[in-house]
């Protein structure tokens, strides 16, 4: 941790940065896990969810460093909740994609072959709108150096829209897939229909998660 260290003196957001790679790496492998279970890997499904869960612990060991290091003389340009807040939003996305890999290995479970193209589409526009949100995350460090002001503010702004849109057309694909499923998968014993549905309500969470991390990132353009 010393080098995340070093990283308190340049940029109140440096450290944010480093534990939103580690809730990065969490999120990237839920469509490799998915493939898995399409795919009947099983041993796969349970060793990448071993994997996002190891993952998660250390974006948590991280975050307990910067809570415990985050010094009153880093907040010369925002409060230190501020800072706090970003970084629980980014935990709570962190934890969602633990919670979704995790809902995986409660029993063997198969979704039927003509949903996993609407799956898909579901999951990947989410994953869309977590790598805005990202991208806005890596934007703050040239936010920090033009005092929150200028052409980076609005530019960072313009982000926030697009993952407003973004959680807008995840919603729109996450009712198409729930209106299908209900008329459709009747077939599928009462235990894994609800799974199912758990696993369809939690990744669309992943989208929600995330822009409500960019309206805070907002919210902060909006009081300088």
């Amino acid at each position: 941790m010393l080098s995340l260290l070093k990283l308190f003196g340049k940029s109140p957001f440096a450290p944010l940065q480093i534990h939103m790679e580690k809730v990065a790496y969490c999120v990237s492998k839920l469509e490799d896990i998915f493939q898995a279970l399409f795919a009947g890997d099983q041993p796969r499904v349970l060793a990448l969810a071993e994997e996002i869960s190891a993952s998660e612990h250390e974006a948590d060991q991280t975050k307990s460093y910067i809570r415990n290091h985050l010094t009153r003389g880093l907040f010369f340009l925002m409060d230190r909740s501020d800072l706090l807040t970003i970084l629980s939003l980014q935990d709570s996305i962190a934890d969602k994609t633990e919670n979704i890999a995790l809902l995986l290995t409660m029993r063997p479970i198969a979704l039927p072959p003509d949903f996993h193209e609407d799956f898909f589409a579901l999951l990947r526009k989410n994953l869309a709108t977590f790598k805005e949100a990202f991208q806005i995350m890596q934007e703050l460090d040239e936010l920090v150096e033009t005092s929150f002001g200028g052409n980076e503010a609005e530019k960072v702004k313009k982000m926030t829209e697009k993952v407003a849109l973004l959680e807008h057309e995840s919603d729109l694909v996450e009712r198409a897939l729930l209106r299908r499923f209900f008329t459709e998968a009747e077939q599928l014993p009462s235990p894994v229909f609800h799974l199912w549905l758990k696993i369809f309500e939690s990744v669309g969470d992943l989208s929600n998660l995330s822009e409500n991390l960019a309206d805070r990132i907002r919210m902060l353009l909006e009081v300088k």
